[in-house]
């Protein structure tokens, strides 16, 4: 590893430390616990089971180190240590967390000055870092408890943007759908780019906007059954939904829960938190479907070639190959929540699709299945075992490092999820 990289990764690694601390900073024992549910960790196990992860992949694992714990594989394995028992593990005081944690960083510092640490496993362990920092970000929600502040905070982005209605055209062809080979880091299920025929097709410049979503509320969306199919039903009854699980409706109009506050909805801000049933519903309604992946990928980094189809060209991310900047995405917390869907032109794919990258992850109506030859990665629970049981999602949230995502990143959660950070775009039938 040269010494510009090292010293690049160990500043990512020191933000992120940084950032995951922030993220329970000021919670009491009670909320460092939380109530049980089925859709979040406990804060203080959750930041264990970070440090417990980069110790066991850098120093462990690829350094050959012992454990620094002798009860972290009892404590923090998720592969191992069933969720719902983990309210009830013995967890070490947040001061002894922090001790762990601190212990670990030191560790995979030294590593890095001395260049032994091996650069795979250093980027493994820092994306899955950043996951958790994401996901603690959605139990502060989920809890309702103060939105995050974080001491190393990105310039603001902006919020206004107004609407960004209408479709674009993108033309048919053979598709590489994936990542290439040699690319710097390339999560298992993202291997290997393989051709996908697509025939043309109109897909939304911009996601679905709260005003749209609650123009299908009001509507009674919520009470037909003809718009949610079988499966999408008995969802929505044993839930109880009847609109997007953080809003309600107040004497002035709709408002929705941000962290610990109501708000009245912006109506030119993407709709979030809202399931892939609840997406499937709105479609219906609307006339319109979800993209399939390969879709949405290939509008999101296609370019147009000659005779009306696909060039085969394909751009790491919308804007091109460029790393993502303030003025092309919403990424990295820059803000507490979402911008106008009308924000960010400077990001616009080749086909004029917006946002594409940041701001809310965006629902597909594909399964989350391996791409052909398939072979798990030495994390072999990341991808594998969540096959056929999810839905794909693309392209961040405002919340997700613009270091770890690219228009070829697939996210993945099972079609009942509402609590993350995810909204949707739509295509023409």
């Amino acid at each position: 590893m040269v010494a510009a990289d090292a010293r690049r990764l160990s500043e990512w690694l020191l933000e992120a430390r940084g950032r995951l601390l922030d993220l329970v900073e000021g919670l009491s024992p009670e909320a460092l616990l939380g109530p049980r549910l089925d859709i979040v960790n406990p804060p203080l196990w959750e930041i264990g089971h970070v440090g417990w992860f980069q110790e066991g992949w850098v120093l462990r694992h690829a350094a050959g180190r012992p454990p620094l714990r002798q009860d972290g594989d009892s404590l923090y394995d998720s592969s191992a240590v069933a969720h719902h028992t983990r309210w009830n593990l013995p967890l070490p005081s947040i001061d002894e967390t922090r001790a762990f944690l601190s212990a670990v960083e030191e560790g995979v510092q030294a590593l890095l000055a001395d260049g032994r640490a091996e650069r795979y496993f250093v980027l493994l362990s820092l994306f899955h870092e950043d996951m958790h920092c994401e996901a603690l970000g959605y139990t502060r929600q989920t809890h309702g408890y103060a939105a995050p502040r974080f001491r190393a905070a990105d310039p603001p982005a902006p919020a206004d943007g107004g609407p960004c209605p209408g479709d674009v055209s993108v033309p048919g062809g053979t598709f590489l759908l994936g990542s290439d080979r040699g690319e710097d880091f390339v999560f298992d299920n993202e291997k290997w780019s393989h051709p996908v025929e697509l025939a043309p097709f109109a897909i939304a410049r911009a996601p679905v906007t709260q005003g749209h979503f609650r123009d299908f509320v009001e509507a009674g969306g919520y009470r037909r059954p003809d718009l949610w199919g079988e499966e999408g039903w008995r969802w929505r009854e044993a839930a109880g939904a009847e609109h997007p699980v953080y809003w309600r409706r107040a004497v002035a109009g709709w408002e929705r829960r941000h962290f610990d506050r109501w708000l009245a909805l912006e109506p030119h801000r993407p709709v979030i938190h809202v399931c892939w049933h609840e997406a499937q519903a709105f479609c219906r309604w609307a006339g319109r479907r979800l993209p399939t992946e390969a879709e949405w990928e290939a509008a999101a980094r296609g370019e147009p070639g000659p005779g009306g189809r696909l060039s085969g060209r394909r751009r790491r991310h919308p804007w091109g190959d460029e790393p993502p900047s303030p003025e092309r995405a919403h990424l990295d917390w820059r803000g507490p929540g979402c911008a106008d869907v009308g924000a960010y032109p400077a990001g616009d794919s080749a086909f004029g699709c917006r946002q594409m990258l940041g701001n809310v992850w965006e629902w597909t109506g594909s399964d989350f299945l391996p791409y052909p030859g398939f072979a798990a990665d030495p994390y072999r629970d990341y991808s594998q075992p969540w096959f056929g049981t999810h839905k794909v999602l693309r392209g961040g949230c405002f919340a997700t490092r613009s270091r770890m995502v690219h228009a070829a990143y697939r996210n993945f959660y099972t079609p009942d999820r509402r609590d993350v950070l995810a909204g949707f775009r739509t295509c023409a039938p």
